[in-house]
This record gives structure tokens, sequence and C-alpha cells, in this order.
């Protein structure tokens, strides 16, 4: 099963980063309210980018990473060119 790392852009222009299966059917479930808490406050308008991993454990890493960011280096995540520093 492959898994998806995702990035929204939230109402209040803020982002928000998570992890799933079926992007569609999270997506979906953050417009309804049925998603995070952050995203039921905070309702998202788009998805930025996405990106997909052989694993849970792989994408599990990579949100962390891209959790660790800064603002203005979270788009450059997805960019293949990226590379996150080695922990």
């Amino acid at each position: 099963m492959t898994w998806c790392l995702y990035l929204l852009e939230c109402n209040n222009g803020a982002y928000y980063a998570g992890i799933t299966n079926d992007l569609e059917a999270r997506f979906s479930a953050h417009l309804s309210g049925k998603g995070a808490r952050y995203t039921r406050a905070n309702p998202p308008v788009k998805i930025i980018a996405s990106k997909s991993y052989a694993d849970r454990s792989e994408a599990s890493i990579a949100e962390a990473q891209l959790k660790s960011l800064p603002r203005h280096k979270k788009l450059q995540y997805f960019d293949n060119t990226y590379h996150p520093p080695v922990a």
C-alpha cells in the first residue's frame, strides 16, 4: 500500500502537513470538518503539494522532517532536489 505525505494551505494562510493512504478521502474529511483538530478550526483551501512513499513508516519519517522545517522551506521539501539534513 502506498502512503502519501501532503501539505495543505488553510484559510488562515497556514500550512498543515499530514500522511494518508487515500489523499482524496483525507482531503474530503478535512473539508467536512472530520479531519484533524487544526483543520476543523482552520479549514483547508487546497492541497499544495504531495509526495508518495512506499510505506507508512517512510511517510511518517518524511512528515516529521517536513514539520521541522521553517515555512519558507516546506514547499522545497517536495522538490526532488531537496535533501533533508541527516539527523
